[in-house]
């Protein structure tokens, strides 16, 4: 496993922004993607298909048809959409992945002290900081819509540490 993962959130649809995002973690050789959620439309997952590692996923508050993404997402054999919230352990860290819909559950969440990182959404704000031993990390927004700014990150799993890049 590569010590890099790719963390993206809050795409809306936004498909020059998606590429840009493919073509980073592409050139990275990261090892996973994690999708903390928002893409919208189906389309949208298509032009992740380009992305030449795994990725795991996260629904949104704002995503469309349920159903036909996920049906798009089956599609593709690297892409994985696992409901609203998932658990995994990558590199030997625990990470869960939740959109961050509901302000409360993602503080429990985060509180729980059962991730090493925690990875969402949905604000469209960077954020990135340590609660107690959990890195919390958003991404920002890929799609720049909100705050102007395109964004993505690269989480370091053996310094459990995340870069935020412009796309």
């Amino acid at each position: 496993m590569n010590k890099l993962i790719g963390l993206i959130s809050d795409t809306h649809d936004n498909l020059e922004a998606i590429e840009s995002a493919v073509n980073r973690f592409n050139e990275e050789q990261v090892g996973l993607v994690l999708h903390a959620g928002d893409f919208i439309s189906p389309f949208a997952v298509k032009a992740l298909g380009a992305l030449e590692m795994p990725m795991i996923a996260v629904f949104g508050n704002n995503d469309g048809d349920l159903l036909q993404l996920a049906s798009v997402f089956n599609s593709y054999d690297h892409l994985s959409l696992r409901g609203i919230f998932t658990s995994l352990k990558e590199g030997g860290i625990s990470i869960g992945l939740y959109h961050g819909t509901e302000p409360d559950l993602l503080e429990h969440l985060i509180e729980s002290g059962g991730f090493d990182v925690m990875v969402h959404g949905h604000t469209h704000i960077v954020e990135k900081y340590m609660h107690d031993e959990t890195l919390v990390i958003n991404p920002g927004e890929a799609c720049g819509y909100i705050s102007g700014k395109q964004t993505v990150s690269l989480l370091d799993v053996q310094e459990k540490d995340a870069q935020i890049i412009y796309i």
